[in-house]
């Protein structure tokens, strides 16, 4: 017969409010979205006008981002970090704002 264990990890995040936010989760989330985003959106400019070398904004902040193939991989990693690290900041703060609202 199976035995129901509650194990402490459970048991911390059933102690969660519904209000708040997990960190980890939904720092993944943003870097997915924001890193296959920008990778789409660059695929959609090379179907649309081609390769190209030109610096672009993204490409000042992204560093090695050009509108290209190779481009795409680099800024959907540079992309998918920053919003990962972003959004686990971001979460985290939210979370701390929530338990500051309730005390």
């Amino acid at each position: 017969m199976l035995t129901m264990r509650t194990s402490t990890r459970h048991h911390a995040r059933s102690r969660r409010t519904s209000a708040e936010l997990d960190p980890k989760a939904f720092g993944l989330t943003c870097g997915t979205l924001w890193g296959l985003g920008l990778f789409s959106l660059t695929w959609w400019l090379i179907a649309l006008d081609g390769p190209s070398d030109e610096p672009t904004p993204i490409g000042r902040l992204y560093r090695g981002y050009t509108v290209s193939p190779r481009g795409s991989l680099i800024g959907g990693a540079w992309a998918f970090f920053d919003a990962l690290i972003g959004g686990a900041c971001l979460a985290w703060l939210y979370n701390r704002f929530v338990e500051y609202r309730s005390a």
